[in-house]
C-alpha cells in the first residue's frame, strides 16, 4: 500500500488554501478534494478572494436598521 502524502496535503491545505491549521485537520477527504478543485469543479471562493470582492464592491451604506446606532 503506498504511503499517504502527508506533506503535499498540507502544502496544499496550509500553503495553496491558506487554511489556518485547525481549519485543515477538522476536514473530511472529500472537502480537501472540493476545496482544491480536484473533484472537476472550480474550487470555492476562499476569504481572501472574497476579502478582495469586499473591497473592491463594498456594501452601499444605508439607514441604521431599527435597534443600531
Amino acid at each position: 500500500m503506498p504511503a499517504f502524502d502527508w506533506p503535499g496535503l498540507m502544502r496544499l491545505g496550509l500553503g495553496r488554501l491558506g487554511l489556518r491549521p485547525e481549519q485543515f485537520w477538522a476536514l473530511t477527504p472529500i472537502e480537501l478534494i472540493v476545496l482544491a478543485g480536484l473533484d472537476d469543479q472550480p474550487a470555492p471562493c476562499l476569504r481572501s478572494r472574497l476579502e478582495e470582492l469586499a473591497l473592491a464592491f463594498p456594501d452601499a451604506t444605508s439607514a441604521p436598521l431599527e435597534g443600531e446606532k
